[in-house]
Order: structure tokens, then C-alpha cells, then sequence
């Protein structure tokens, strides 16, 4: 459950355990009348009060029912679905796969890697809860089988280690219990692999190499180490030759020049990002295939004065013309347990994509805000694949770059991932530019393959 839902659920489980208790008094009303000096329906119905009394009851049934199902209809838009169920089962799998967490560990609560031989904590959560069997039977059918992460297991005899870790954990579980011997049934008919050299990897395909990847730079907890010291990377005050930025300068931090990636820190306030993220809410939707899983909303100047400043100050730190339909309006994103975003790019390739019915080109400039509070989610963020580094987005801070070359030619060194979240949520704001109303900004070169 997200945090803004546990106030309204409290009462309505107050509410709901009111009613309970109105009922039980309601029959207890009827129970004594029908238990009293009349022991037979006909002799009861037979007395005119014992009727009213009857009628009474049963309209005051009615009224209860009613009720609790109004009450219910009332709350059952916030409360988790079967998508919901289904979306976490996925993230745990997804933090389980992309981490390569101990599934033991993970089992028994604790975020740990094995490696050579001891495990290493990934994260330590301060109150460590375990998945019984029924939990972990839950996400294993999500994953298109009856076990937890099978598909890491790759054999029955593994799938029979994991039931019975199961089964200690839960020793009453039924379910567990059949799967064992479901399991051991089907390794006597059909003995395992006993080959020692068989080596199971991914086929090699571009598409898997980049997310070889992805996984390394997620699991790398420190800064990526850098081969070489670039003299060309610099941070300073930045005003753009912008008016608005002569008394208050912002932080900017050039932290790749291939691609080109700049950082701008303390980009938005405090207040700001709490306020994104409160308008974001009413009008999040659920986005997930086969890349993501994420609630996403779109927020408007005209709606929202805060987006009409943030988007005043893009313009000023980037000099581009930010206003739809020269770019679109502010994309606020909301990832949950286990989001992430796999490798891609933010321009399109297709000329029938539905980015083209804008009538204003492709997306030339992406601007990323950063509005999660809690630090931690802000580490293994965004990580760049063909160029085989990270990048750290700094609480408020915000990161631009060019997806486009001067020609319009898509930059390939910008295809990016973001990494599951571990802890908590995460939220960004993201802002992309069109090639159209950018002609006096960005202009063109000389050199056609610039």
C-alpha cells in the first residue's frame, strides 16, 4: 500500500468494524426472537408484534448490507489490484535478477549477493520481513511458474531446494507440502542434466549485450572508475547570458562530453518537488510492458503554476523553447517496487512513430528532474550503456543532454536505463524538447556529419 492510502483505510476499517458490531447486535435481536417462548417460524410469524419486529429487522439488514457495500465501493478504487499483485511480484523478481540477490536471502527479507562464497549486503532495512510459502508460491505463478524465481533455479532438483526452504519457513503450508512432492515426481521421471560443463548463458544478441550492461552498472555501488582524468570536465556558476540568472546563479556540473551531459544542481526547491508530486498523484496511470513498470502523468502550465516556473527556468538554463508544442508538458513519473526502465533512447527511429503527428520533429533535448527525497533512491539512477558509465542525479538536481547530433541524426551514446528501486519510491519530472521552434538556439553546422 502507498503511504497517502493508510489513513483512509484505517477508517474504514473503523468504520467497517463499527458495522460488524451492529450486525452482530442485530442478530443477536433476531436470534432471541426466534429462540423465545416460540419455537416454531409459524407460531412466531403468528404474533403481530413478532411480525413487525421481523420487518424491522430485516430492513435494518438491508440498510447494513448496503452500506457495507457503498463503503467498500468507496474505498476499492484505492485499494491494490490484481495488476498491483502482479506489478510486485515482478519487481521483487526484477530486484532478485538484476542485483543477483541470494534468493534464500531474499526469502528470509535480507537484500544480499553472494560473493566468493559470503553474502554481501546489498541493503540493510531496518525491519526484515520474510515471504511465508504462500508468498513466495505467489510471485513464483507470476512468473509463469509455481516456483520463486525458477527461471534462476535452471533444474528440478533446485526447485525441490526451494520448496523445502519453503517449507521451513512455513511448515504448515499445504501448498507447499504437494509442491514437493509434485516436484520430486517429475525429477524421477525425467532425470537432470548431470553434465558439469554445461554452461547456460543469454544468446548473443545486441539487445542482451546492452543489458549485460545495464546489470553490471546497477550492481556497482560506487562511482564507475574513470580510465583517465578529463581536463575538459568542470563545474561552475552558470547564468546563460540569461537576466534571470545574474543574481542567482546555477550550479552546473559537466559530467560527460560524450555524449554531452550536464548537470544542474539544486535545480528545483524542496517545495517545488513536493508540489510536482502532489499534482502528479490524482492523474497518475499505470504504464507497465515488457521494459517498465511506472506510473506516469503529464501536468500542465495552464493547470499548475509550479510547471509554468520550472519550465521558465529550462529555458533559461538552456536557452530552448520549451512551450508545447515545441516540447511536450512535463512528464512526472513515479517508480514503485522494483521500477525501473530498461536500456533505451529517448528520439524516435520510425517515421510512423506517433512522436511525428506533433508536426515538430523528433526529441532533441531531454531535461530530467529529480524530485525524490530520500537519497538513497538516487543512487544507480541513470546509467548510460554505449558509453559504459553512470550517472548520479543529485536530490532537486536535474540532468540535460542531446539525444539529436547537429545534423538530427539520433546520438546512439545516449541510449540510458534507470535501475530498480530498492528502497522506497522514486520521482522524476521529465521534460523532452522537439527539433521544431529550436532553429535560432541550436543552430546548424557547416559539417553534415557533425
Amino acid at each position: 500500500l502507498k503511504k497517502h492510502h493508510m489513513t483512509p483505510l484505517r477508517i474504514y476499517l473503523e468504520c467497517e468494524i463499527q458495522r460488524l458490531d451492529d450486525i452482530k447486535r442485530f442478530f443477536s435481536r433476531v436470534t432471541s426472537l426466534h429462540s423465545g417462548i416460540y419455537n416454531e417460524p409459524s407460531a412466531t410469524i403468528a404474533n403481530p408484534i413478532s411480525e413487525w419486529m421481523n420487518v424491522v429487522n430485516s430492513n435494518e439488514a438491508e440498510e447494513n448490507i448496503n452500506a457495507l457495500r457503498e463503503g467498500y465501493r468507496r474505498m476499492e478504487g484505492s485499494l491494490p489490484k490484481l495488476e498491483d499483485l502482479q506489478g510486485a511480484a515482478q519487481g521483487l523478481m526484477r530486484l532478485q535478477d538484476v542485483y543477483h540477490l541470494h534468493v534464500e536471502g531474499l526469502v528470509r527479507g535480507h537484500f544480499q549477493r553472494i560473493t566468493d562464497g559470503n553474502a554481501i549486503d546489498i541493503y540493510k532495512p531496518p525491519v526484515s520481513d520474510t515471504l511465508s510459502g504462500d508468498d513466495c508460491f505467489l510471485v513464483g505463478k507470476v512468473g509463469h511458474t509455481v516456483l520463486f524465481l525458477v527461471y534462476k533455479a535452471y533444474s528440478l532438483s533446485y526447485s525441490i531446494t526451494v520448496q523445502f526452504q519453503s517449507c521451513f519457513l512455513d511448515p504448515m503450508n499445504s501448498r507447499v507440502h504437494f509442491n514437493v512432492e509434485k516436484y520430486e515426481k517429475l525429477l524421477d521421471e525425467s532425470p537432470p542434466v548431470t553434465n558439469q560443463s554445461l554452461d547456460l548463458k543469454r544468446p548473443d544478441s545486441t539487445y542482451l549485450r546492452t543489458r549485460n550492461v545495464y546489470e553490471k552498472l546497477c550492481q556497482t555501488k560506487s562511482s564507475q572508475p574513470k580510465h583517465f582524468e578529463n581536463p575538459r570536465l568542470f563545474c561552475d556558476s552558470f547564468t546563460n547570458g540569461n537576466p534571470g540568472l545574474l543574481l542567482q546563479p546555477i550550479k552546473r556540473e559537466l559530467i560527460s562530453l560524450h555524449p554531452y551531459v550536464v548537470l544542474f544542481h539544486s535545480f528545483v526547491t524542496r517545495a517545488e518537488a513536493k508540489s510536482i508530486r502532489e499534482y502528479a498523484v490524482p492523474g497518475v496511470s499505470a504504464f507497465m510492458w515488457k521494459h517498465t513498470e511506472l506510473d506516469i502523468a503529464w501536468l500542465k502550465e495552464s493547470a499548475h503554476g509550479v510547471v509554468g516556473k520550472v519550465d521558465r527556468r529550462i529555458t533559461m538554463v538552456t536557452g530552448l523553447n520549451v512551450q508545447p508544442p515545441y516540447a511536450e508538458y512535463l512528464q512526472v513519473v513515479n517508480y514503485g517496487i522494483g521500477g525501473h526502465y530498461e536500456p533505451h533512447s529517448d528520439h524516435v527511429t520510425s517515421d510512423s512513430s506517433p512522436l511525428y503527428r506533433l508536426k515538430t520533429g523528433n526529441r532533441v533535448a531531454m531535461f530530467m528532474i529529480y524530485l525524490t527525497l530520500d537519497h538513497k533512491n538516487s543512487l544507480k539512477s541513470l546509467g548510460y550503456i554505449c558509453s559504459n558509465s553512470q550517472k548520479y542525479i543529485v536530490w532537486n538536481g536535474a540532468l540535460f543532454w542531446w539525444n539529436l547530433h547537429i545534423n538530427g541524426q539520433g546520438n546512439v551514446d545516449t541510449l540510458h536505463a534507470g535501475c530498480p528501486v530498492i528502497v522506497g519510491d522514486k520521482w522524476v519530472a521529465n521534460k523532452w524538447v522537439h527539433e521544431y521552434g529550436q532553429e535560432f538556439q541550436r543552430h546548424c553546422s557547416l559539417n553534415p556529419e557533425e
